[in-house]
């Protein structure tokens, strides 16, 4: 654990992007960038939907499991990897592994989806359940880890992964010219960090706006009140988004983020269902958040040029919101 721990004390840097870039490349898709004239009608923006749910394992937490794992040692990757994670970064690290060949452990919620969770096994993972809160989370971990001896890699408090993430804004930013804003979805912080980190660095002009859902809301309100407020076991639809900020992320969105803004839960699942209908892509509901704010917010888009990160489609197709309804 001694390499986690001195990881998670180190700030990453615009370098750690591109050499993430090019060890992650034949593990990786570069995701299209997708417009439609009617959701621009609709908000009077340009909106420019970088797809990262036609990612390899269905989400962008595959960037940053990529770089982590393969840039183990060999003898520390023989151990294996674990993680905590709700759904995407487990089966994102499950995937990363599975393509170095080496072991894999996750904790995961009791709660999780089914479509993650069988996703992890698909991918080889091996799967220890927790109860739906945080801390649940982490002491549950805790007690893997002791026993196996695994490499801990952070969902998103962890340089490696940040520094991943940070390559989707990169390609972004090679797809689309003269962007105003980018919009992510923010949970933990691990893709807004890694949109931080790149824009700061190549595109400080951009202004990066994080989404969250109203339910779960401590980014928002940990970000007015200047100093991190977690709350343990938010219930939300977008399921990827309940996990509070941690000290590395927390570095990225307060010192570049401009603002973070908030959507209701009905909001989230108008906006979902609307870019299903209109754009004909799968999408999961943590990925609306973003076009839920900027429906909610014409007035900060309106005329802009905007980078929207669709960040996964991994969704329970038997458990479309709209169907419960």
């Amino acid at each position: 654990m001694s390499s986690s721990t001195e990881q998670t004390m180190r700030i990453p840097t615009y370098d750690d992007v591109l050499v993430a870039h090019e060890r992650i490349k034949p593990y990786i898709h570069e995701t299209p960038v997708l417009t439609s004239r009617f959701l621009n009608e609709l908000t009077g923006a340009e909106l420019f939907f970088k797809c990262e749910n036609f990612q390899k394992a269905g989400a962008f937490k595959v960037r940053g499991a990529c770089n982590a794992v393969f840039g183990l040692d060999e003898a520390t990757a023989s151990i294996g990897v674990a993680t905590h994670s709700s759904g995407n970064h487990a089966l994102s690290l499950s995937y990363a592994a599975g393509q170095r060949g080496i072991p894999v452990t996750v904790v995961m919620p009791k709660t999780a989806p089914q479509a993650k969770k069988d996703a992890v096994r698909g991918y080889g993972g091996t799967i220890v359940e927790c109860e739906p809160s945080t801390s649940s989370r982490e002491a549950v971990f805790a007690e893997v880890v002791a026993e196996s001896g695994a490499e801990f890699v952070h969902p998103y408090n962890d340089p490696r992964v940040i520094a991943g993430q940070g390559t989707c804004s990169k390609e972004l930013l090679s797809q689309v010219d003269d962007l105003d804003a980018v919009v992510a979805p923010i949970g933990g912080g691990g893709m807004i960090s890694g949109t931080c980190l790149t824009l700061s660095n190549i595109a400080p002009e951009v202004k990066i706006y994080a989404a969250e859902p109203l339910n779960a809301d401590d980014a928002a309100r940990s970000f007015r009140a200047g100093h991190i407020i977690a709350d343990d076991a938010p219930e939300t639809i977008a399921d990827g988004l309940k996990v509070p900020l941690k000290d590395l992320t927390w570095h990225f969105v307060s010192n570049h983020v401009t603002d973070i803004l908030t959507a209701t839960e009905e909001e989230i699942v108008d906006a979902m269902k609307l870019i299903w209908k209109r754009m004909k892509i799968v999408m999961e509901p943590s990925s609306a958040v973003p076009l839920a704010t900027i429906l909610k917010n014409p007035e900060v888009f309106k005329g802009k040029r905007v980078g929207v990160i669709i960040t996964g489609g991994n969704v329970d197709l038997d458990k479309l919101p709209w169907l419960s309804n």
